[in-house]
This record gives structure tokens, sequence and C-alpha cells, in this order.
């Protein structure tokens, strides 16, 4: 945790924000004992997100799907109109939506799933999220730390979505 400490203080001085740098680890304790350390939200340990959304394209289908065979049935010719059916489209999506967001909850993030091993072996993951520019930075930060193993890579968060990270986190610190 100590090395991950100066790594994380090398990288801020060389010009990588704190927003874009994040810890994950199995031991929580350990890591509040290194406040400098930013730890991954506990919320994106899970895979809430992901599956909100699954559900969310799912009840759309459903929905949808729902309408279509009512206008196929010419259901909509009683005196209630669409007005019942509309209702229960918008009931379906959303109970899929919560449905899918309650099995994200007790789900760890798919992207993390590769680490399940690392993390066991009582290692931790760091993730620094890079404008392509900045690349350059942590190939040269790195070779001052040995120790430190490359887990891979892969596209983060869309560089608008780390930018107002840092301007939220701005705001936030001043």
């Amino acid at each position: 945790m100590d090395d991950l400490e100066i790594f994380e203080e090398q990288l801020e001085a060389a010009g990588i924000s704190t927003p874009q740098i994040h810890v994950l680890s199995l031991d929580d304790k350990r890591l509040s004992d290194h406040p400098h350390l930013h730890e991954v939200q506990s919320f994106m340990k899970q895979d809430v997100v992901h599956k909100s959304i699954l559900g969310a394209v799912i009840g759309s289908v459903l929905s949808m799907m729902m309408i279509l065979m009512t206008f196929s049935f010419e259901l909509v010719s009683t005196s209630e109109g669409w007005m019942p059916i509309f209702f229960l489209s918008v009931v379906i999506l959303g109970f899929s939506t919560w449905l899918g967001g309650f099995i994200g909850i007790q789900t760890p993030n798919y992207k993390f799933a590769r680490f399940e091993k690392i993390l066991a072996e009582d290692s931790h993951v760091f993730f620094v999220d890079l404008a392509p520019d900045q690349e350059k930075i942590l190939e040269q930060i790195l070779k001052l730390h040995p120790n430190l193993d490359r887990a891979g890579t892969e596209d983060g968060p869309p560089y608008w979505l780390v930018s107002l990270q840092i301007k939220v986190g701005m705001i936030r610190h001043s």
C-alpha cells in the first residue's frame, strides 16, 4: 500500500488528477489506513449500473411487445382506450429496471471479475483513467516502480466523463 501511495503521489505531481485514480482492494480496513489512496466507490464495486441498464432494455422490449400485441389484437377498441396499456408499459419498464438493479447490487461488477484471483491473494488493483495524451506519463512513472505488475489495459470511461469528474472534484475540494 505504501508503494501505491507513492505511485499515486507521483502521478498527481505529473498532472494526472485525483478523480482519474482508483484503488480496488478487498482489505477496506488497510486501505482506510492510507487516506491519500482513493478507493473504488463501493457502489461501483457492484454491478448495479450494468444490470439496471440491462433490465431497462429488457423492460423496453417487453413493453413494446405488449403495445404491439395490444394493437394487433385490437384490444384498444374498448372504452378505456390506450391509457391502461401505456400505464402497464411504464410499470413493466420500471419493474424490469428495478429488478436489474436489485440483481446488480448482489453481483460483483463484471469489469472487476477478472481481478478476483489477484484480490483474493491480498493484492490490490490500481486503476488510472487516462486521456490519450497522458499515456506516456504513466509509462515513465511505471518504470520507477518495478514491484508493480501490470494487470491489464482496457477502454475506460469516455474522456468527457473523466473531465466531468475532474471538474466536480475541483468544485468539491475548493
